[in-house]
């Protein structure tokens, strides 16, 4: 699914597919009690997913922060399966002792800026031109937002 993005860029900054086994080392990294990976299903196929990743991992006074980030197929997009998937991850930082989310995201991706605002996230940084989609360059946008504890 992540190679659909590849594809039609704006969603991630791979330009060339990914293998699950080149994915293998980041989902092991994943650990359910405190950086989890969900899917949503739809007729019994994966349509989507969401994680919370450690954000500098080992530096203890930034253990209670993680980056939010989330995929959905494109034939499934405008469902409802990403803000379903984000307010879950929000409802599960109490459980995950996570105080503060952020994501990061290329400046061109609208949708993803609009759910991320819909959820009260603001934007908390701009790294602008650092992308280069083989001579179309786009920024990094940072958003953020304090989760209740």
């Amino acid at each position: 699914m992540s190679n659909q993005a590849v594809e039609t860029f704006g969603a991630t900054a791979d330009l060339s597919p990914v293998s699950v086994e080149d994915r293998r080392p980041r989902f092991d990294e994943h650990l359910p009690d405190k950086h989890p990976i969900w899917v949503t299903e739809v007729e019994g196929s994966v349509a989507g997913w969401c994680c919370l990743s450690a954000y500098r991992k080992g530096r203890m006074a930034l253990r209670y922060t993680a980056e939010i980030s989330y995929y959905i197929h494109n034939d499934h997009h405008r469902k409802g399966l990403a803000s379903g998937l984000v307010q879950h991850a929000i409802e599960q930082c109490p459980k995950l002792q996570i105080k503060t989310l952020f994501a990061v995201l290329l400046d061109l991706n609208i949708g993803s800026v609009k759910l991320l605002e819909r959820f009260g996230f603001t934007e908390w940084g701009h790294m602008p031109n650092i992308a280069d989609f083989h001579g179309k360059e786009c920024g990094h946008l940072i958003f953020g937002k304090r989760v209740p504890t």
